[in-house]
Parts: C-alpha cells; structure tokens; sequence
C-alpha cells in the first residue's frame, strides 16, 4: 500500500476545515416564555376594547371639540401614521416575495468577437449582440423563510396599528387632563377672588377699630398682610389658566391663535367616570400597548424561524424566452427565439459565521420582546393598582373634607346670624368666611385630583372601566 501523500493530507485537512465552517442550523431551541401571561392574571381572553369616545362622559361640548381636533392635527399622531405606512409597506414587500416575478429585459452591446471563435460564431468581427426576453422566477420556499417574514412584517404592522391606538388614546387622556386642570384653575381663581375682596373688606374694617381704639396695629398689620397674599393665590391661578390652554393648545396642534377659543370648562367633575363594583385584572389586556407588545413577539418570533430556515437549501423554479441576434433586422426573427426551464438550488456553505450571527440576533430579539412585553404588563399592573389606592385614599379624604366643609359653613351661618342680633362684629363673620373659603379651596383640590385618577385609571385599563361582568356603581 502506498503511503498518503502530503498533499492529499493538505486537502483533506481544508476539506475538513471547509466542513467545520459550515453554516449549519443550531441546536436546540432556547425558551422564551412571557411571565406575564401567567404571573399577573392575563391568561384568560381580554375584555372587549374599549370605545373610543370615553371623554363624552363628562357631557362637555368644548372638551369634544378640542380632542376631535387633537386627533387629526396632532403631529405626533401624524408620526404614528407614517410608521404604520412604513409597517404596511414593507408586508406587502414581503407578502410579494411569495409570488412568481417576471422581469422583461433588453439590451444591445457592441462587441468584438474574438478570433479563435470559428466564422460561423461571426469570430474576428466586431457585431451588434441583442437580447429580447422575460424571465420568470419563484422561490418555492421549502422551509417558510419568507412565509415567516411575512408573518413577521404583518405582526409589526399590528403593532404600528396598536401604537396609534395607543397614541390616540394617551392625547385624548393628556387633554381631558389638561382640560381638568383649566376647570380646576378657574375654580380656585373664583375662591381667590372672593378672598381679596373678603379680606379687602377685613383691611379696612381694622383700620376703622385701630382708629376707634379698638385695635392695635399688630391686627393691622396682619390684615395689611393677608390682602397681598389673596392676590398672590389669584395671580397664580390666572397663570396655571394660561399654562392649560397653551397646553390643550399644543395638544392640539394649533399655536397662540387658538388661545383666545378656548372658554372656561363646564365640566361635573364628580359625576364623570363611574367606577364599576370591580375592575378585573383582563382589562389589562386590551391596552394597546400591552395587545402590541404581544405581536412584537410574535413578529420577533417569525424572524427567528425565518433566520433559522436561512440555513437550508433554496430551490428556486425559472423560465425564460426571448430573443437573441447579432444583427439588429434578425433579432425578432423566428430563428432568434429560443427558450428554457430549469430548476436552481443554492445551500449556504461557509459565510463566516454569518447566518449564525443573524440567529443568535433574532434570539436576543426575542428576549427583548418578551421583556418589553413583562415590563408592559408589569407597569400596567403597578399603575392601575396605584390609580386605585389613590381613589380610594381621595375618596375617603373628600368624604372627611365635605363634613368639614359643612362645619364651616354652619359656624359662617351662625356669625351671621350673631352678627345680624348685634351679638358679634362684622370681623367674626369675615373670619367665619375665610376658613369657608380655605374649605372651599381644598374641595377643589381634592375633587380634581380625585377626576385626574379616575383618567388615569381609565388609561391604565385601556380606555374604559365597562366589562361584561362588571356592574356599575355610584362614582366613589
């Protein structure tokens, strides 16, 4: 027997190498599953979504109008759209990478013939070389790369869908905040002016007893004090109106000119967005955000089938006819026509490591999205239970507010009534006012924080407290 050369050792130590560096499909499949699904209480079906129109509840003309405004002019809505056109558009890229294509293509080239090629192939002579013909290709797609790309783009296209429901909810939720915010502005600017005229009147009745001896200047002083305070609390309750409608301006879409249209809200915070006796947990389900974070795992899931089918052969089925000449007058002639049929395969063999990078990117894609679906869920959950201790604790807060305020306006009614019998002076009835003034301010506080979380809660579930299964009770 004949000893093995050394260079067939050398080929098949690179045949070997060759081999080792092939691309190769990985083993195993990593686990990806969500924990939100499981651990947080959205395994079972989402409540139906929600209607769009949640703010006609606080039954307010202007408040409509400004968010059917904001919904068509807000450029941030306007980006959205543009990312659902760029979402929609590459689907239909990849949906027609599905389908058999056919290209029609020409040509004239002027070429010399070389020499050695006998007279019958026109050799030594310089020609006109046309060509006249289609072609037609499909990749049969054995192993669903494209299927899954496909698959892959329309998740993400739900996605961009999701998002600008998602947007339009989130303005629609930012406005009816602002929105409460002006009536709340409006309201404590009433009481600030009720307040410098009230202790306007207080100023000058302690100069009247200073002068009669009936007080010293310590009580002057104090009076003189609490006038500029009043006007204090009204200047910033005329500038946190300002800062509202430049907010529900902006909102909009619109600049400085559409300051002077927007009027004092009429709005009846405490009757607006019932609670209902529950709220389950599947609400959840049906924010957009949290329904588009799940078909980016989808998608992300797509493209992981799709890197990994890379790996095997592609078999692509192509026909063509047409014609070919030398000669211009000859080139659509019966003798120029020719055509053929055939299969092509091609099976990635060594690319660096490049299919293997892809893979192990839509991996990692896919771990994000899974996380980025858990942390959804997770904020999502964390929000409506913070919404609902807040409304609890107001609630609670409002009801322990209304007896004060009660007792406050009965101890004002019964100075009056001393003042009227000639029992007390007129500065016991002016100071009975003040604390229903500073009762009245803190109702107002309290009913507009109470209304912001109601709107918060209502985004936090998706838009609307409504559920089958869910009766309705009075708003807390």
């Amino acid at each position: 027997m004949k000893p093995v050369g050394a260079g067939f050792r050398w080929l098949a130590a690179a045949l070997y190498a060759v081999l080792c560096a092939c691309a190769t499909p990985p083993k195993g499949e990593a686990q990806h599953a969500a924990i939100a699904d499981s651990g947080l209480g959205l395994a079972g079906a989402a409540a139906p979504p929600a209607p769009e129109a949640w703010w006609q509840g606080f039954d307010d003309a202007q408040l409509d109008r400004l968010i059917q405004q904001a919904l068509s002019d807000n450029p941030g809505l306007a980006q959205a759209g543009a990312r659902l056109r760029l979402a929609e558009a590459q689907a239909a890229a990849a949906h027609a990478g599905q389908l058999p294509g056919v290209k029609l293509s020409a040509g004239e080239t002027r070429l010399k013939i070389p020499e050695g090629f006998p007279q019958a192939l026109a050799g030594g002579q310089t020609v006109w070389l046309g060509d006249l013909g289609a072609m037609l290709s499909w990749d049969l797609d054995l192993w669903g790369e494209r299927e899954d790309t496909v698959v892959q783009t329309r998740a993400l296209a739900k996605a961009a869908t999701l998002d600008i429901d998602n947007a339009r909810l989130l303005l629609s939720g930012a406005l009816v905040q602002s929105y409460i915010d002006l009536s709340h502005s409006y309201a404590l600017a009433d009481i600030a002016e009720r307040a410098e005229a009230q202790r306007a009147n207080i100023l000058e009745i302690t100069r009247k007893r200073v002068a009669a001896g009936l007080d010293t200047r310590v009580e002057l002083r104090e009076a003189e004090g609490a006038l500029p305070q009043a006007r204090l609390a009204l200047t910033q309750a005329q500038s946190a109106q300002a800062l509202a409608i430049h907010q529900l301006a902006a909102l909009g879409g619109r600049g400085a000119d559409a300051y002077a249209a927007i009027g004092r809200p009429q709005l009846n915070l405490d009757a607006a967005l019932p609670l209902p006796a529950e709220l389950p947990v599947n609400l959840l389900a049906r924010r957009p955000d949290v329904i588009a974070a799940r078909s980016r795992i989808e998608a992300a899931d797509a493209g992981k089938r799709a890197a990994k089918a890379a790996f095997y052969p592609n078999v692509n089925l192509t026909a063509l006819a047409g014609f070919a000449s030398f000669s211009l007058s000859d080139l659509l002639g019966a003798n120029s026509f020719g055509y053929g049929a055939g299969p092509g395969l091609s099976l990635p063999l060594f690319d660096g490591g490049r299919l293997r990078a892809q893979y192990r990117g839509t991996e990692a894609a896919l771990d994000q999205a899974v996380a980025d679906y858990d942390d959804t869920v997770v904020r999502a959950v964390h929000q409506a239970a913070d919404q609902l201790s807040l409304i609890d604790s107001l609630s609670a807060e409002l009801e322990q507010q209304r007896q004060s305020l009660d007792a406050a306006e009965e101890a004002y009614r019964l100075a009056e009534e001393r003042y009227r019998a000639g029992l007390a002076g007129y500065l016991t009835v002016l100071n009975a006012e003040t604390e229903v003034l500073n009762e009245r301010r803190q109702r107002v506080d309290l009913s507009a924080s109470l209304a912001l979380a109601r709107v918060t809660l209502l985004l936090a579930v998706g838009g609307s407290f409504r559920y089958p299964a869910a009766q309705s009770v009075a708003a807390r």
